[in-house]
């Protein structure tokens, strides 16, 4: 949901294809580098940074950081497939 009410929202580009888009509609994707100087002393620097960068919704789906709201249904729908319900009419046979 975008921060401001009405007017016009800010345009950023994508990371992967270079296309504009508004910002709000855009798939942020947030990531964490960090780097150190691999030394086992008390001396050891480590330094992270943050890089957070947009990609439009076909790059996003391509790079599989953007997912459907379906799919995420479908994945939540199969981790329940093995719930049963606790009475003993589903284990009693043919009902005729």
């Amino acid at each position: 949901m975008a921060s401001k009410k009405r007017g016009r929202e800010r345009l950023v580009t994508c990371a992967a294809c270079g296309r504009t888009m508004p910002k709000d509609k855009a798939v942020k994707f947030s990531k964490v580098n960090v780097f150190s100087t691999e030394l086992k002393t008390n001396e050891d620097v480590k330094a992270t940074t943050f890089i957070e960068s947009y990609y439009c919704i076909s790059c996003g789906k391509h790079r599989k950081i953007f997912e459907k709201l379906k799919k995420r249904a479908a994945l939540q729908a199969s981790r329940n497939v093995n719930f049963r319900p606790p009475t003993d009419r589903w284990n009693s046979g043919p009902r005729w």
